[in-house]
């Protein structure tokens, strides 16, 4: 097939193939990334060495924050797609975003987690700047990408690729940098840094914008009263989320209360108006939703309670623990086109993994990560050290893992759900994406036992880990079995080629960013040759 022309002309150009906006949003989001995860890769020192948090109260902060990264998109891509436009969204989202990063900046004075210390809330409020900036911007600088090309131009996958490698190229080069600045020099020196990868980030989107060719501007002229109204309850969302990130638990009652009655809708809906087999595809979409949640809970420890073990009792060389965060974006370069080229060898075979099989493997892989590192913590003894080899082991088993569940993740949400459910089963991804970031922080919680010295504390969050790895490994396995039948739902064999067609434009609208996190909620995104997927933490 001929690759087709832009709409409107490429006016602006090319470069290597692509428009040049392309590479603009490449570098945007690159060092959007790279202010996320620098920031993410000190915030649980930050919380424990400088605010005094337990580890318990800090990891239940980190997991409600993680949490709202996840929701807060759904604010943001729904008012892009209704009234602001891709691209003043975006733009909006970056400004939050600095503010929200130099607000970290302000540290004040040591102080237990409490009053005593007034920049605490100076530090909520960066928090709930950088939730709903990450809300308007990661949400809808993907869907520019897919903006920029024909709904069947054949460079779109290539497209995302590149856009990928920004993600992670930035969430590596954040945690290496900011992490060895904030944990050598000072914090307001790390958050400094990543806050002006993020000022970076903004003066890039800025000076491209003719770059985008008219593309994500509002679906109908806007009046100026209207797009302030919009920016207006943006600055609500930012009071909220300020308030929510002070008391935890009530994200955690929200997201059981409204996930039940989104599960509850979504079931109702499918048993009530669609046919047979749509009714299934979208039992067999639940299903997947409820695995990744598990998936999550344990992947998510790196930037808690993972993070702080690599701190306290592994052997780094002197290593800032915090440049370990980088790890995971590292080895998702290396080896997205490794998987990209195993899934495609397979399938020309016939002997390509399952959809579910897929997840019951990365669940698996998730659990084995924990029990590797357990193993060998206990092998040298928990008195000493634990040789770094095991954080690398880990974190490539969880990085194995996640390719094996996230990259399909969204491709199977939109395979399965009916066109005029595709946006629903997505927020619904989404929510479970949120619901395994809060219970990620439930799980660090329960590793937190540093008033019992470092020994005993170190056994504690072995012990944790063991429980979960091989709570993981089972449900990994009873996946595994069952595999066949979920498939079976999923009646792959009387989807239409509308559904297809349904399912590549929804994957270039959800884009690659995440997560994180995305990937949840993570620095990962789009495999090279696969679907364009989002994660929370990176993609």
């Amino acid at each position: 097939m001929a690759t087709q022309q832009l709409p409107h002309g490429d006016s602006a150009g090319t470069f290597l193939g692509h428009p040049k906006g392309l590479f603009m949003l490449f570098f945007a989001e690159m060092w959007e990334r790279f202010s996320y995860y620098g920031m993410r890769a000190l915030l649980i020192f930050y919380l424990t060495k400088h605010w005094l948090f337990s580890d318990s109260d800090a990891g239940i902060i980190y997991g409600a924050y993680t949490a709202l990264v996840y929701i807060t998109p759904v604010v943001g891509g729904y008012m892009a797609d209704r009234y602001l436009g891709q691209r003043k969204a975006v733009l909006f989202g970056a400004v939050l975003l600095t503010l929200g990063h130099f607000f970290m900046a302000f540290e004040g004075e040591p102080a237990a987690g409490n009053t005593d210390n007034p920049v605490i809330y100076v530090f909520w409020l960066a928090l709930a700047l950088i939730i709903v900036g990450s809300g308007f911007l990661k949400a809808n600088i993907s869907v520019m990408v897919g903006q920029l090309y024909p709904r069947t131009d054949v460079r779109r996958d290539g497209a995302y690729t590149i856009f990928y490698m920004g993600i992670n190229l930035g969430a590596a080069l954040g945690s290496l940098l900011c992490g060895y600045i904030g944990e050598t020099y000072g914090w307001a020196y790390g958050f400094g840094l990543a806050g002006i990868g993020m000022l970076a980030g903004l003066i890039v989107f800025i000076w491209g914008k003719p770059l985008l060719l008219g593309r994500g501007e509002p679906p109908k002229p806007l009046a100026k009263g209207r797009e302030w109204s919009m920016y207006g309850i943006g600055l609500v969302l930012v009071a909220v989320c300020w308030a929510l990130v002070q008391y935890q638990a009530v994200v955690g009652y929200l997201l059981g209360v409204f996930g039940g009655l989104l599960v509850a809708y979504v079931i109702g809906v499918a048993v009530t108006k669609l046919q047979p087999d749509e009714r299934d595809r979208i039992f067999a979409a639940l299903f997947l939703i409820i695995t990744s949640i598990i998936f999550w809970a344990l992947f998510e420890q790196a930037g808690s309670s993972l993070n702080l073990f690599t701190d306290r009792h592994v052997d780094r060389g002197g290593v800032p623990a915090a440049m370990f965060q980088s790890i995971n974006a590292i080895y998702i370069i290396l080896l997205a086109p490794v998987f990209a080229t195993l899934w495609t060898w397979m399938g020309q075979r016939g002997i390509e993994p399952s959809t579910p099989l897929k997840f019951g493997l990365g669940v698996v892989q998730v659990g084995l990560g924990f029990l590797v590192l357990v193993w060998g913590a206990q092998s040298v003894g928990v008195t000493v050290p634990t040789p770094v080899l095991f954080i690398f082991l880990i974190y490539l088993l969880h990085t194995t893992g996640e390719l094996c569940l996230s990259p399909v993740g969204l491709s199977a949400m939109n395979r399965l759900a009916p066109a005029h459910m595709a946006s629903l089963i997505m927020g619904v991804w989404f929510f479970a994406s949120a619901t395994g970031n809060f219970a990620a922080g439930l799980i660090a919680a329960a590793t937190g036992a540093e008033s019992v010295g470092e020994t005993a504390g170190k056994e504690v969050v072995l012990g944790v880990y063991s429980t979960v790895g091989w709570t993981a490994v089972g449900v990994g396995v009873a996946v595994m079995i069952i595999s066949p039948l979920i498939k079976r739902l999923m009646h792959l064999d009387t989807l239409r080629d509308d559904d297809v067609g349904s399912d590549l434009e929804g994957q270039a609208q959800a884009g690659v960013e995440a997560q994180e996190g995305g990937m949840h909620p993570s620095a990962s995104g789009q495999a090279p040759g696969v679907h364009p997927q989002n994660r929370p933490g990176t993609i």
